[in-house]
């Protein structure tokens, strides 16, 4: 009895982080993932990470807590929203391309979300994923929540830390990255089709007898398409480097909110 109230308060507490992030991160928290599974996942990750760390950790089980169970959560949701952050980086790239091409208008149902999505939105996350599960990142995910115990200890200061700014600061600085990020990924596609426009813009002025609008809808399709199918070998390039800077900003993340908790 002595050993399961020593060791229940810190298994949860592990439990609380580990669950956290698969509710956040990318790929695990898809809706077509069974919440059975998350659960049972969330479970022996937490278990082996018990076995592997928690043995030596003590937890006081009183009234505090309940705020050590909300920190653990907060935690293992950041890491998850910045994982999540880059992979949106995907669909905001492809919403440029839409808009450019002329599909804006006709988004559809993501089942992975459950949100509606671009069109080359879909097309580019299911490659994206597809990537991200043959490289291994979903291996790369687990691996960083064991080494987040080495740098954000169950004893941290993670709310002194969102309180001085600095993890607000690395969030927003993150947030802004993504959207270039989008901008750069879209980029060849958005510049062709604006060259298009320019193009349609001069045949409009040079010879007025022609219906730009009805030339320009099936031939931006086109041009963007075309484009696509050229750009399509490079995707995996572009997606690894993608991921290389996720998981570079995610052990970012880790040592900033754990840097003093460590150094103690």
């Amino acid at each position: 009895m002595d050993f399961i109230q020593e060791a229940l308060p810190v298994f949860l507490l592990i439990f609380c982080r580990i669950s956290a992030f698969f509710v956040a991160a990318p790929v695990f928290s898809s809706r077509n993932v069974p919440n059975q599974f998350k659960i049972g996942l969330s479970f022996f990750v937490a278990l082996i990470i018990y076995l592997s760390y928690g043995l030596s950790q003590r937890v006081p089980f009183d009234t505090h807590y309940i705020l050590l169970v909300m920190r653990e959560v907060l935690v293992g949701l950041l890491i998850g929203y910045c994982a999540v952050l880059f992979m949106s980086v995907i669909n905001t790239a492809a919403s440029f391309i839409d808009m450019q091409i002329g599909f804006a208008m006709a988004n559809v149902i993501d089942p992975l979300s459950g949100q509606s999505s671009p069109i080359m939105g879909g097309f580019k996350y299911a490659v994206a994923i597809l990537l991200f599960l043959i490289m291994n990142g979903h291996h790369y995910m687990i691996d960083a929540m064991f080494k987040s115990y080495e740098w954000v200890p169950l004893s941290n200061d993670v709310f002194q830390r969102i309180y001085d700014g600095s993890v607000s600061t690395f969030l927003i600085t993150t947030f802004a990255n993504t959207f270039l990020l989008a901008f750069q990924l879209a980029a060849p596609i958005v510049v062709a089709l604006f060259l298009t426009d320019v193009g349609l813009g001069f045949l409009a002025r040079t010879a007025p007898q022609f219906n730009v609008f009805v030339i320009g809808i099936p031939l931006k399709i086109i041009v963007g398409l075309a484009i696509l199918l050229l750009v399509i070998p490079g995707l995996a390039y572009l997606f690894q480097q993608l991921f290389g800077t996720m998981f570079d900003s995610i052990e970012q993340l880790i040592q900033l909110m754990g840097h003093s908790g460590a150094a103690t």
